[in-house]
C-alpha cells in the first residue's frame, strides 16, 4: 500500500517506519523545518529501540507543499492543535477517494477531519504504544518489537476492503491491531487511559513506573475513571472495555509494560509546548456537563496541568531575567 503520514513526529515515525519495513511505501509530510533539514542532512531517520541499536533509515520527508504523490491513505498523526493547519497545507491532495486513518490522543480531530473527508472514508483508532521524539531526525521507540497495541474501527462502524487492507498492513508491521465495532467507544476508551494516567505524570513531571508504584495510584486513576464512565454512560457511549479492565491496562502498562516511559504529554512539558489536556481530561469535562454532570475531579486535573505549564512559563522568565535577558522573553 501507499501512505502519506501527515505529522513525522514520534507516533508518525514509528508507524510509518514500521509500515515501510513492512514493504509499504511511506511518505512523511512535517512542518518542523529543523527536523526536515536533519533528515536531509543525515539522508534519514536515526531510530534507537530503549535507547540503544542507534542506525539511520532512509525515509522519504517533505512539506505537504512539495508533496505530489496518490496514497492509498493518509495517516494523521499531530498534536490536537496543529490539525487544523495541517489539514489546510495538504488540502489540495485531498481526492473523494483517499482515506484518513488516525490513532490522535484526545477528541476533536474527527469533526475537522470530516471538512475534508467522507464519514466512509474515515478510519479511527487508538494505540497503546510509547514512542519518543529525542530531538529533529531520530525517533526512540519504547518496549520491545511486536509490544504495544492498538485499535481500529472505521467512522461509519462498516469496515471496507480498504479498512481490511490497512489492518492487514499494520498487522504485518506488529502493530497487534484490533478491529473494534464501535467508534466513539473505542476512541473514549482510550481517551480515558490517557486522562488517568498523562494528565497526572505530567503535573508531576514523573515517568507512569514512578506513578504506578506511588501507593495511591490505584485511589487516584479510580477515581478519575470512575467519573469518566459515568459521563460516558448518561452520554451512551459503549466503551469498548469495562471499568475493571481499565484498571488493569493501567497497572500493567505503567508497571510492567512502559515503566519507564514519560507519556507525550509530559514530553510536551519538557520542551515547553502546549499540552493536549483540554482534548482528554478537559473533553471528558465539557461532555459531563452536556449531560448535566460535573466532572469536577476532570476539571480540577485539566485545570492542574494548565498550572504546571503557567509554573514553567514562569519559571523560565525568572531564568531569562537573572541571565540579563528581556522579562517577556518567548518562553513557549
Amino acid at each position: 500500500m501507499k501512505f502519506a503520514m501527515v505529522g513525522a513526529g514520534a507516533m508518525g515515525l514509528r508507524y510509518g517506519l514500521l509500515l515501510q519495513n513492512a514493504g509499504n511505501d511511506v511518505t512523511f509530510l512535517d512542518t518542523w523545518q529543523k527536523h526536515l533539514d536533519k533528515v536531509k542532512e543525515q539522508g534519514g531517520v536515526y531510530v534507537m529501540r530503549d535507547h540503544k541499536d542507534r542506525h539511520l533509515e532512509k525515509v522519504k520527508m517533505m512539506t505537504p507543499e512539495e508533496y505530489h504523490g496518490d496514497p492509498d491513505v493518509f495517516v494523521f498523526f499531530v498534536k490536537q492543535m496543529q490539525l487544523d493547519e495541517y489539514l489546510k497545507r495538504c488540502a489540495h491532495l485531498f481526492k473523494p477517494k483517499h482515506y484518513a486513518f488516525t490513532c490522535m490522543n484526545g477528541m476533536g480531530h474527527v469533526e475537522k477531519l470530516q471538512k475534508y473527508f467522507s464519514d466512509d472514508h474515515i478510519i479511527g483508532g487508538t494505540a497503546l504504544i510509547a514512542t519518543v521524539l529525542p530531538g529533529p531526525g531520530e525517533v526512540d521507540f519504547m518496549g520491545k518489537r511486536g509490544a504495544g497495541m492498538m485499535n481500529m474501527c472505521p467512522l461509519n462502524e462498516k469496515p471496507d476492503e480498504m479498512c481490511h487492507k490497512l489492518f492487514n498492513e499494520l498487522q504485518k508491521a506488529q502493530m497487534n491491531p484490533t478491529l473494534t465495532e464501535d467508534f466513539m467507544g473505542t476512541l473514549m476508551t482510550k481517551v480515558i487511559f490517557n486522562s488517568a494516567i498523562n494528565s497526572v505524570c505530567t503535573m508531576f513531571e514523573m515517568t507512569m513506573g514512578d506513578f504506578g508504584n506511588f501507593k495511591g495510584f490505584d485511589e487516584m486513576t479510580r477515581q478519575l475513571i470512575d467519573e469518566a464512565y459515568d459521563v460516558c454512560a448518561r452520554a451512551n457511549i459503549n466503551l469498548v472495555s469495562t471499568r475493571e479492565q481499565e484498571m488493569k491496562a493501567l497497572e500493567k502498562n505503567s508497571r510492567v509494560d512502559m515503566p519507564l516511559h514519560y507519556p507525550s504529554m509530559c514530553q510536551d512539558m519538557f520542551h515547553d509546548r502546549p499540552t493536549e489536556v483540554d482534548y482528554i481530561n478537559g473533553y471528558i469535562a465539557r461532555l459531563g456537563r452536556k449531560y448535566h454532570y460535573e466532572a469536577k475531579t476532570h476539571l480540577f486535573v485539566t485545570q492542574a496541568v494548565h498550572l504546571a505549564e503557567y509554573r514553567r512559563q514562569k519559571m523560565a522568565q525568572r531564568r531569562a531575567q537573572e541571565d540579563g535577558q528581556p522579562a517577556n522573553a518567548k518562553t513557549a
